[in-house]
């Protein structure tokens, strides 16, 4: 699975925030529950509309993000 799969990236959705597709919950929500010590079964009890392939997508497409993100040093 790609993310590409389950998340989509539109300006006129959540102001072009990638969303899981068919939704309107943000990757950024959906992660920060899962931070905040949510387990994937309760997220998926609380958003009925998400699927545990919909969760790992957020998750792949996090970790994407951060790998192409730069990482500049700092000015001494």
């Amino acid at each position: 699975m790609t993310w590409q799969e389950r998340i989509t990236i539109d300006p006129a959705v959540m102001v072009g925030k990638p969303v899981v597709k068919g939704t309107r919950l943000t990757v950024e929500f959906v992660i920060d529950l899962l931070a905040r010590g949510w387990k994937t079964e309760d997220v998926l009890v609380n958003y009925p509309g998400l699927k545990a392939e919909d969760i790992q997508a957020c998750l792949v497409y996090a970790s994407a993000v951060l790998h192409e993100e730069k990482v500049y040093p700092l000015p001494a």
